[in-house]
């Protein structure tokens, strides 16, 4: 049988629990260092309550420790990765090599994205040399996420949801070239999200002020049933610095979509236990979202980049089909509520936003009218209702039990069993007296209120040879019992996977590492040599000064962007290579390599 596990971010404890409760199988969060967001960092007290509360559903809590380490923290974090596997962490997510030549315990290890994972044959070796999951690049196709899956036995995880980085995960150099801010060491200046002047060799500009790095979000929601059939089995959630209304309305959606394809095939199970139900419907258009992409999934249709706007524009609404003094009217059936924010792309190719004074029908009362001409497309990136709903408390996560009841020699038997078989039971000793009336509906009422525990009754078998009085007090007083027991129970019972480290002699994919490989410690720089590499330079962190370097290995193209992509369009190029992207006084060259379809942006100005 294959299992399915739904993960998702949490910035912190409370957006921890809110995942656990809103259906993920398992979270991810940043340990108190070394977490690849600086703004994203946890306490171990914190991670600790979290890693307690998800055990009791059977999910898992992943801590990111991925970010490179330098030499003199090797014994920080040898001392953090301890204390994480005392709390029962359930693995490490890393990118730095040096961890794997500490002396740590038999925790999991996942590969992060960071440790760019394009290719069969470097999936291969972080399987050899312990890494229980790993997760692929965003920028694979289908068919290369199944040929990785289906020849490897590791876990494979694929990011299916949520902000994109232009670069390829691990190797963007441009916030540390330019700000001192490393990516990999979790400060990312988020420089792609500028604007930027487009030029050719003679300075022409082709595109001003144009948002030419920043990408779409990423939705993969319409290729779950795509990805399980090439055998992922991990489904993760981008958005370790989204707020907490943004992972529960994501994570509910998901967990919809995910539970709908395992309804329908006997072969598939989640990974976790529980049933979570919400008060709302769950809508990712209406917590932060870009434009969306399937970026790479299969060949795009259309451009991955949202070059007019790095920020969230939301649901669409509708056009403007009537503007009058105060109000203009929208071409939209979707309800509009007063407070709501919406925006648009003005006719100077600017994004533009406005509060919503009153709303009657589809007529709009806008907190001042703006320069919008009739035709004008409408978002919504503030929904007032929606907000209030996920601001409260908008779900509840149970797992199923089934009660039994029979009589015995000295008083009565009670049992609680939930979904995994876990058991609780006590033996009651009180005089069998019987009743004058059917006492069984009673008694199914009380032992199936089960309250604020994480349990709901399933089933209940009540077998007596006539009808019994039982005291309310003594089943409710039983039922607190039973249930706190299993309770207990579930969180003793349950062990996170240890895995050993192994003494692999694998050969590393690549004989020579440029500072792409990130190796930043002597033990990272161990490691590689130990696995077959003869040529190892410092990480890009490590160097003073590089003449030129390439600051971004990216999939995603500007020349296609622009409709000028030599596959797609034999149209001559009308302006004179190479290209250039310019911000403020800072350029930086385009390279393109069309026959891979890869994109370099090269420092020329230092």
């Amino acid at each position: 049988m294959q299992t399915i596990e739904l993960l998702a971010p949490a910035k912190n404890k409370e957006s921890g629990v809110e995942a656990i409760l809103h259906g993920a199988d398992a979270v991810y969060i940043g340990a108190p260092k070394f977490g690849a967001r600086a703004a994203a960092g946890n306490s171990l007290e914190d991670i600790a309550q979290l890693i307690e509360f998800a055990h009791i559903y059977d999910a898992k809590v992943y801590i990111a420790l991925n970010t490179l380490i330098k030499d003199d923290e090797l014994q920080e974090i040898t001392d953090l990765i301890h204390s994480l596997y005392a709390i029962n962490a359930d693995a490490l997510i890393i990118q730095d090599m040096g961890i794997l030549e500490l002396d740590i315990p038999p925790i999991a290890l996942h590969a992060s994205t960071q440790t760019d994972n394009r290719t069969l044959a470097k999936v291969a070796f972080l399987e050899s040399v312990g890494f229980d999951q790993i997760v692929l690049a965003r920028e694979l196709s289908l068919q290369q996420i199944k040929h990785i899956a289906q020849n490897s036995s590791s876990k494979i995880e694929v990011f299916v949801h949520g902000s994109l980085c232009v670069s390829y995960s691990g190797q963007c150099y441009i916030s540390e070239a330019l700000h001192g801010r490393s990516a990999n060491r979790g400060e990312c200046a988020q420089l792609c999200r500028l604007p930027y002047d487009l030029l050719d060799a003679n300075k022409k500009i082709i595109a001003k002020d144009k948002h030419l790095l920043s990408l779409k979000d990423l939705n993969l929601s319409d290729h779950l049933e795509e990805l399980i059939d090439a055998g992922v089995y991990s489904f993760k959630i981008e958005g370790r610095l989204k707020d907490t209304a943004y992972v529960k309305n994501i994570t509910a959606y998901y967990r919809q979509k995910i539970d709908a394809i395992i309804a329908k095939n006997n072969n598939l199970k989640r990974s976790s236990s529980g049933i979570s139900t919400y008060t709302f419907e769950p809508k990712p258009e209406k917590t932060f979202q870009r434009s969306t992409t399937s970026y790479f999934f299969h060949k795009p249709t259309e451009s991955v980049f949202s070059v007019l706007t790095p920020k969230s524009t939301g649901e669409y609404i509708g056009t403007i089909i009537d503007i009058q003094k105060d109000f203009f009217v929208v071409d939209t059936t979707i309800s509009i509520a007063n407070g709501d924010g919406f925006c648009y792309i003005s006719t100077k190719q600017l994004l533009e936003g406005f509060r919503v004074n009153k709303a009657v029908g589809n007529r709009i009362y806008p907190s001042e009218m703006l320069q919008m001409p009739i035709g004008t497309k409408i978002y919504r990136n503030a929904d007032f209702a929606f907000s209030k709903l996920l601001h409260a408390k908008s779900a509840n996560r149970k797992i199923a039990i089934s009660i039994s009841i029979q009589e015995t020699n000295v008083g009565y038997l009670i049992e609680f069993c939930d979904e995994n078989m876990n058991k609780a039971c006590r033996e009651i000793h009180i005089d069998n007296n019987k009743a004058q009336k059917d006492q069984q509906p009673n008694i199914e009422q009380q032992l199936s209120k089960l309250g604020n525990t994480p349990f709901y009754c399933k089933h209940i078998s009540i077998i007596f040879t006539d009808n019994k009085f039982i005291p309310s007090s003594v089943l409710t007083q039983i039922k607190q019992t039973l249930s706190q027991e299993l309770l207990l129970h579930r969180q003793v019972r349950y062990k996170p996977t240890r895995i050993v480290k192994t003494n692999s002699a694998s050969l590393f994919p690549e004989k020579e590492l440029s500072y792409t490989g990130n190796v930043s410690n002597n033990l990272a720089h161990k490691f590689y040599t130990k696995h077959g590499v003869i040529k190892i330079d410092k990480a890009f962190e490590l160097e003073k000064r590089l003449p030129n370097p390439v600051l971004m290995f990216c999939k995603a193209c500007i020349k296609d962007s622009i409709g000028f992509c030599p596959k797609k369009n034999a149209t001559p190029f009308p302006y004179k290579e190479p290209l250039f992207l310019k911000y403020k006084e800072q350029e930086f060259l385009l390279s393109f390599n069309c026959s891979t379809c890869e994109m370099t942006i090269v420092q020329e100005k230092i």
